[in-house]
């Protein structure tokens, strides 16, 4: 049987001051009037039916995205008694997933990604469950358009040949997050992929790799599967680490799918937005307000503040963000959007922080 899990317990403090902690980027409509998160479990119809899907998230988000999608059982919903990085989210889904089916292939997907495509994609994930049956881990890999600082990459080995209609390839070495420089020789070389954040394995498979690499997590499953009721005191002593840093990075019988052709974005900031929504003529995205411009050109105006249909007018603006909420209003260059996190790091250390957090 194949699985798909979704990882759905991230705040998604780059899209503040509209994703706040009881608010988090999954459960906003930020691509249409679906949430992040309904996309995310839409597009996996027909290839995942609505019993094969889970979702990984935290207690404070459990209710919420179980409303916001009915037609999962609600003993779908893996929740994690406190956020301990990825790797332990994907080590008690594989454990849920054992528990059903001990010979499934898993696919582990994000809640926050723009695929165009959704077809393709869902073609993409048969090919990478074909191939995580010969024994690899599976790590799906986006084509660099830019020297991107924000995400992981992936540099390519061995070709292993072609699965539906995808390249694939040995992976040689992953690199965190890299500085400008070597992200521009990586861009430049044509040997790396960014890193999806999205993993197909069999469920044996990636516990037994768990099992060698993060030995102290494996026992943490082992208490957990010996006795449910001792979750949340077996969670305490669970690492935390990313299954990036914590599994990927050593692991044996790494394998590398190509993921061209999505018309992928991880919306992971403002800026993306403007390269997935529909603009003007003059290339601005208007969303819940009323624009008038004189010169104004790549500006995001994003209203969910105040009465609908909010009159913003601008004047001799360029390539800027602006995001207006019910009690904070954001201005930024387009390019540093990715710095709205320091915002959120400065206001953590104010007396009264937490009223816009």
């Amino acid at each position: 049987m194949y699985y798909a899990v979704i990882m759905a317990g991230g705040g998604g403090t780059r899209l503040w001051p509209l994703s706040r902690q009881d608010r988090p980027k999954q459960s906003l409509s930020l691509l249409g009037r679906r949430t992040m998160f309904q996309i995310a479990v839409d597009r996996l119809a027909p290839l995942f039916p609505a019993d094969r899907i889970l979702v990984v998230t935290s207690e404070r988000y459990a209710d919420s995205l179980r409303r916001q999608s009915p037609q999962l059982p609600p003993e779908n919903f893996v929740v994690e008694p406190a956020p301990r990085g990825t790797a332990p989210a994907i080590a008690l889904s594989a454990l849920h997933v054992r528990q059903r089916d001990p010979q499934a292939v898993m696919a582990c997907l994000t809640a926050d990604h723009y695929i165009g495509n959704e077809p393709r994609f869902r073609a993409l994930l048969a090919a990478a469950a074909e191939l995580a049956r010969h024994n690899y881990l599976v790590t799906l890999g986006i084509a660099p358009t830019y020297a991107a600082t924000g995400f992981g990459y992936i540099q390519r080995g061995a070709s292993l040949g072609s699965f539906g209609g995808f390249a694939v390839f040995r992976a040689a070495r992953f690199k965190e997050k890299p500085g400008l420089p070597e992200a521009q020789a990586m861009l430049a070389d044509g040997l790396h992929a960014w890193n999806s954040g999205m993993f197909v394995w069999q469920v044996d498979r990636i516990l037994a790799e768990i099992g060698r690499q993060l030995p102290k997590l494996h026992g943490v499953l082992a208490r957990i599967a010996a006795d449910p009721a001792d979750l949340e005191a077996a969670w305490a002593e669970a690492p935390s680490t990313t299954i990036d840093y914590g599994i990927m990075e050593g692991a044996r019988d790494v394998a590398v799918i190509l993921a061209e052709g999505l018309d992928w974005n991880d919306i992971g900031s403002w800026e993306a937005l403007l390269d997935v929504l529909p603009a003007d003529m003059a290339g601005n995205v208007v969303i819940g307000a009323e624009n008038v411009g004189v010169e104004t050109h790549g500006v995001l105006v994003h209203s969910s503040g105040g009465r609908p249909g909010r009159l913003v007018a601008t004047i001799g603006l360029s390539d800027l963000v602006i995001v207006d909420t019910e009690d904070v209003l954001l201005v930024c260059p387009r390019e540093r959007s990715q710095e709205v996190r320091a915002l959120v790091d400065q206001l953590k250390q104010r007396a009264d922080g937490n009223d816009y957090l």
